[in-house]
């Protein structure tokens, strides 16, 4: 009696103790800035601005704050004043990250998640670099740091707001998010309950050789293009001419590309034949076939694992690494500033260019800062045993982050994991034809409203046993993430979507916009997965 009478009055005391909460959400938001958080274990933080604001498309009125995690980890959260569903979401960055920008907020918000972005520990832009140049810290963060701490300190600020904590936490993120994604369920598994990660660069130098070599191979020694515009639109033609069929439906998109063995010497010109996008010169046959091929030393043994560009991807070189009609090929640059300023130890600085790359020496220089960077650990046995769902994804025409080296990942995290249909208890990956890297606007069906089947997955138990994909109108549309569900008369098209190994191909009958008009067919993988 004496024992439980002390713990009702310890409880009364605690009660007396606690601050009250404010009695309107624009009290509330005010009150985080005098919050003390700098005790969240591994996440002392400061709050720097907190305020009412509207958000998104739908203007829905948020508390919008802002933070530092020791020592420079910027975030921005932003928490629904009303509606809450008592849910969390973070979201990935994407290049050199450097921006709490939460565009892809807009979908989580209007389901009412709290929801979460960081600059990765520094101000920038995604395709700058500078930041890390010779700074390990600064590396350090980027690499494996931020995600992490960053949850922490977004869950201490809605358990502050709310008064509660939230019930159920989870990861978004492409590209570098992708990374990031990967990177948690790898090395800090409790985090998140669900995490959808898509086009991931999980060796990023490694990324780096690939991008690098493509570069090279789509350009002379005096930096004059060898392939332009014409050619890439010839050869992607004649790709998809070739392997159109291989889902089993005529619809201009090549449903796996592993399958597609084109020859560009096929198109090679015959005698009298002459004029881009009309036939091309050996140099240029060579060219395409070493940017399928991807990275080789100078006795042709293939550097790493991730191989090269997928056929069918063509029509995305322009841009990336052939001059398109608004703007430079942009992994020039992008891509020598990843090893100008974070590639190899100690930085080289803005002197060196790619023609300094030597591509039998320089890859396994790498390895030094790679080491802060890394996601490819294929033991998830922490991640399962925490009860994680996790849902990947790859665009076949991805020109970004070649997706063999992703579908290379999933096969060995299968194998490590005790084969598919284990792996598919906890992880559940899709490759997606037609989807460019992180796209929402490629000639796939690249529009998965993934987010909805995670929280099935993960609340109710009903893994994604297949997803339905959309190929979008965004004429008219204003923001750059897709919100679901989306109006019909913005649908060109659906195709089904199976977990890796399966690929949907057409039964040959029905609207082949309807699941039931597809069948899921395995492909033994080239890698022997």
């Amino acid at each position: 009696m004496i024992r439980l009478l002390s713990l009702l009055f310890a409880g009364l005391l605690s009660i007396a103790a606690a601050p009250a909460l404010a009695a309107t959400p624009a009290e509330n938001c005010a009150a985080l800035r005098s919050t003390d958080f700098s005790h969240v274990a591994d996440a002392p933080m400061s709050i720097t601005a907190a305020a009412i604001i509207t958000y998104g498309p739908d203007k829905r009125e948020v508390c919008q704050v802002e933070g530092v995690i020791t020592p420079t980890i910027g975030f921005k959260i932003v928490l629904p004043t009303s509606g809450w569903n008592g849910k969390y979401l973070q979201g990935g960055c994407g290049g050199g990250c450097g921006t709490t920008r939460l565009f892809w907020c807009d979908d989580p918000l209007r389901r009412g998640y709290a929801c979460l972005g960081s600059d990765m520990g520094h101000q920038g832009n995604v395709g700058d670099w500078r930041w890390g140049a010779n700074n390990i810290q600064l590396q350090g963060d980027f690499g494996f740091r931020s995600t992490h701490v960053a949850s922490l300190a977004g869950k201490a600020v809605v358990a502050a707001y709310y008064g509660t904590p939230s019930r159920w936490n989870y990861f978004w993120g492409c590209s570098t998010g992708g990374r990031q994604a990967f990177h948690e369920a790898e090395f800090y598994p409790t985090d998140f309950a669900g995490i959808v990660g898509g086009s991931p660069p999980l060796n990023e130098t490694g990324s780096a050789v690939q991008i690098a070599w493509s570069v090279l191979a789509a350009i002379r020694a005096d930096h004059s293009e060898i392939l332009g515009i014409p050619d890439a639109k010839l050869l992607h033609g004649a790709v998809v001419g070739a392997c159109d069929m291989n889902d089993g439906l005529r619809d201009g998109l090549i449903g796996d590309a592993r399958l597609c063995r084109f020859d560009p010497v096929s198109i090679q010109c015959k005698p009298g034949e002459t004029g881009a996008g009309v036939c091309f010169t050996p140099e240029q046959v060579t060219a395409a076939r070493k940017m399928y091929a991807g990275p080789h030393d100078s006795r042709g043994r293939a550097i790493g694992y991730q191989g090269g560009l997928m056929r069918g991807s063509e029509l995305n070189w322009i841009g990336d690494y052939i001059d398109g009609p608004t703007r430079k090929a942009q992994y020039r640059d992008f891509i020598a500033n990843v090893y100008r300023y974070i590639g190899f130890n100690p930085s080289k600085g803005p002197e060196w260019t790619l023609n300094d790359l030597d591509f039998d020496r320089d890859p396994q220089r790498l390895y030094i800062n790679e080491a802060l960077y890394r996601a490819d650990n294929p033991d998830f046995r922490l991640f399962d045993n925490a009860g994680g769902k996790f849902i990947g994804f790859q665009g076949w025409s991805d020109t970004s982050v070649v997706p063999m080296g992703t579908v290379d990942f999933y096969e060995t995290v299968a194998r490590t994991m005790g084969g598919y249909e284990k792996t598919k208890q906890f992880f559940r990956f899709y490759a997606v034809p037609g989807m460019r890297h992180c796209s929402s606007d490629g000639d796939g069906a690249d529009n998965i409203d993934f987010l909805t089947a995670l929280e099935n997955w993960t609340e109710k138990g009903q893994a994604p046993e297949m997803l339905m994909g959309y190929n979008f109108d965004w004429r008219g549309v204003t923001y750059v993430a897709p919100i679901w569900p989306r109006p019909a008369d913005q649908i060109r098209f659906a195709r089904p979507a199976f977990p890796y190994p399966a690929q949907a191909v057409y039964k040959g009958r029905g609207d082949p916009s309807l699941a039931d008009s597809w069948r899921a067919v395995i492909t033994p993988s080239p890698h022997g997965g």
